[in-house]
């Protein structure tokens, strides 16, 4: 038995929302209680206690869209004109990168992107995976590293023509191997990955689809840049979505990340499909894609999360970007409110439960015991009410100070207990030299 104990407990449960001194008990890997923390400590005398040392008590954090190949990127000059459009980027670095990436560098870009989940307090994480100079057991590679670090996570990989349709195969059978053998973990599950509409034939996508096993779906990229949209227009015809609705891409277990140069009636196939739409919102502002619509698909009822692709692991950064840019975007600074903090707390949540059978995203009985700990003393009065003000304007992804997924103690006291981490980050940092000298 584990209790955290003597924080503000935000639990995100309507029935119980906030407790001023609030405890969680685990057993195992899930939830048995949340209560006072004195009630709970004389019910469980043995237990042991983390003191969250009047901080607040959190569920973990999901990202719902990552790219664990960006890793090795940081700093990185690997040369070309300067970007004068979204496919300059997409050609000039992500692509320049992947191409060069090996199995080693793939797994400790996991390293080091699931450790700086950890320290975020970002417990569950949906990648979407490119590494075209190796692909084969890529996905696995990673599989690898979330199972030692102990994090939740859904993999895909980016299959795409840019590099031929051998490549093309081999991505798409790295897919099916990975969702046929993460079916029965508890933990890790798998989707079959699309670049976007304007890297994919029509053939390619009965080629995924023929590959697809029963029960899983899709994680691509849409109209993220209006090339894509161009692209799809002038080969068939055809906006993005309504490209994707006739190929039998979209549906409930579809995540669509971006929905940037999206219509009206692309937003109703998003509604009637039930497909899961994810907003990325310091990438695009960083690669001048312009702001998608968050607010009108909010309004429509379609399940929007929040993701970061690859941009940063820190969600409470992202929630605050997410905030200000619907409010620049709209030139209107009542707006975004209520929408950016549910797509976080209580979107993402659905969106897992999609995919995995343990639900999270609460703390309460029954749940996944994944439970953070931020270090936070309030200036103003912290209730049910001034909460979601508190995490926009008070929190950054290191006030987390404990990390716990799936009831097992990731980081304590900013300590990283599962992992040697400045050996793994010497060892990442020679291998991110070599690659780029290759590139």
């Amino acid at each position: 038995m584990l209790l955290i104990g003597n924080g503000y407990l935000v639990s995100r449960d309507e029935k119980q929302p906030f407790l001023q001194d609030g405890c969680v008990a685990i057993e195992k890997d899930t939830i048995m209680a949340i209560g006072p923390t004195a009630h709970l400590k004389t019910q469980h005398p043995s237990a042991t206690f983390i003191d969250a040392k009047k901080g607040l008590i959190m569920p973990g954090l999901i990202n719902t869209h990552n790219h664990i190949y960006s890793a090795f990127a940081r700093g990185a000059s690997l040369g070309g004109p300067p970007p004068r459009n979204f496919l300059d980027i997409l050609e000039h670095t992500w692509w320049k990168l992947d191409r060069h990436l090996t199995l080693e560098d793939t797994r400790y870009s996991a390293y080091w992107t699931y450790l700086d989940c950890i320290k975020n307090g970002v417990t569950t994480i949906f990648d979407h995976h490119a590494s075209y100079g190796e692909i084969t057991d890529s996905l696995f590679a990673i599989s690898d590293v979330a199972n030692e670090l102990g994090l939740r996570t859904c993999l895909c990989y980016e299959v795409s023509d840019r590099d031929g349709q051998d490549k093309m195969k081999r991505a798409v059978k790295e897919n099916e191997a990975f969702i046929k053998a993460s079916q029965n973990h508890p933990m890790q599950k798998g989707l079959m990955g699309l670049h976007a509409s304007f890297t994919l034939s029509d053939a390619t996508l009965d080629y995924c689809r023929s590959h697809l096993p029963k029960g899983s779906g899709y994680h691509i990229h849409v109209a993220e840049g209006i090339e894509d949209v161009y692209d799809s227009l002038k080969k068939y015809g055809k906006r993005v979505l309504h490209r994707l609705f006739d190929q039998d891409i979209l549906g409930p277990h579809t995540i669509a990340g971006h929905c940037i140069h999206i219509t009206p009636d692309e937003m109703d196939l998003l509604k009637e499909t039930d497909t899961v739409v994810v907003h990325n919102p310091e990438s695009n502002m960083g690669n001048a894609v312009g702001a998608p619509p968050v607010l009108e698909l909010f309004k429509r009822g379609i399940l929007i999360g929040l993701g970061t692709d690859g941009y940063t692991n820190d969600l409470f950064e992202s929630l605050k970007v997410a905030n200000i840019l619907q409010k620049h975007h709209t030139c209107n600074p009542a707006v975004a409110w209520e929408e950016i903090p549910t797509m976080l707390f209580e979107y993402n949540p659905k969106i897992v439960s999609r995919f995995f059978t343990k639900s999270v995203g609460v703390l309460k009985p029954g749940y996944a015991a994944d439970v953070i700990v931020a270090d936070y003393i309030p200036q103003t009065p912290l209730n049910t009410h001034t909460l979601n003000g508190h995490l926009l304007f008070g929190l950054n992804g290191r006030c987390v100070t404990t990390t716990i997924a799936n009831g097992k103690v990731l980081m304590k006291d900013r300590q990283i207990l599962i992992a040697d981490e400045e050996r793994l980050m010497a060892k990442s940092r020679q291998l991110a030299q070599a690659l780029w000298n290759r590139v």
